[in-house]
């Protein structure tokens, strides 16, 4: 484990709740790129694999918190542009 690893994952994972809220509270898409998500995305599945197969502690829980963060928005962002769609 990395010190270093932990703060980058707890900066990273503290504002995603902001994002979360903002596609929550403005049912827009606009700012938001669903390609960016799905980079970030996989970033964090790589970040879990590597804790995974090689070097597992207890930093997996942030990758996994902020990955459910990133899907959540993802999963906001297409709601939301079903919204727009029907508009």
């Amino acid at each position: 484990m990395s010190i270093f690893e932990v703060i980058m994952l707890l900066c990273f994972g503290a504002a995603w709740p902001f994002s979360i809220y903002r596609s929550l509270k403005s049912g827009s898409t606009g700012g938001k790129s669903v390609f960016f998500l799905f980079i970030v995305l996989a970033g964090y599945a790589a970040g879990i694999l590597h804790k995974l197969l090689y070097n597992f502690d207890f930093v997996i829980y942030l990758y996994c918190l902020n990955a459910l963060m990133v899907g959540t928005d993802t999963v906001l962002w297409f709601r939301n542009r079903r919204r727009e769609r029907n508009n």
